[in-house]
């Protein structure tokens, strides 16, 4: 089996991190595997936000597990690296398209050997009245829209066992 569908059969969602920062370089390759992930008509609309300050960590934790409705609870796991991925809102495809960013960055992510997860509700994070303010400090305009989050960092144990896929997936035609 090739590289690329072993890290595909390999990668798992991880809720456990260490405390350990990972490397600049590899995260510098993990930005550049979303960056190169396919859009709609090439538009390209997303953008990455690195986010490696324990305190807009914690301040975004909030947000998203209150809105979740279990406040008080990590919701990003102790990853030291938090990427929360935006699209401008005024393509119709900004959510698939941040989404392939996502994917892309967790499958390269684990190709470095650096744990993952896909978190939600960035969207309401980046609504809040401290997520616009956040978004205007760094100039980024209201015009951009939270799609998710990809956790990074090195796990904590074990990483997950794959689940038992469903059998039938695929139709043809």
């Amino acid at each position: 089996m090739n590289e690329v569908l072993q890290v595909i059969r390999q990668r798992r969602a991880v809720r456990s991190y260490k405390e350990d920062m990972i490397p600049d370089k590899d995260l510098e390759q993990i930005l550049e595997a979303g960056r190169y992930a396919a859009s709609a008509h090439n538009g390209q609309p997303c953008i990455a936000l690195v986010i490696r300050d324990r305190q807009v960590i914690s301040r975004l934790n909030e947000i998203n597990a209150a809105v979740k409705g279990v406040p008080g609870t990590d919701q990003f796991y102790g990853a030291p690296v938090v990427i929360a991925v935006l699209a401008d809102k005024r393509e119709p495809t900004y959510i698939k398209d941040g989404s392939l960013v996502i994917g892309n960055m967790m499958l390269a992510a684990k190709s470095l050997g650096i744990a993952s997860c896909w978190i939600n509700r960035a969207d309401k994070e980046f609504e809040s009245d401290y997520g616009k303010k956040l978004l205007s400090s760094l100039g980024i305009s209201d015009d951009y829209a939270g799609v998710g989050h990809c956790i990074l960092g090195y796990a904590k144990g074990d990483e997950p066992a794959a689940k038992p896929r469903k059998e039938k997936f695929s139709y043809y035609i």
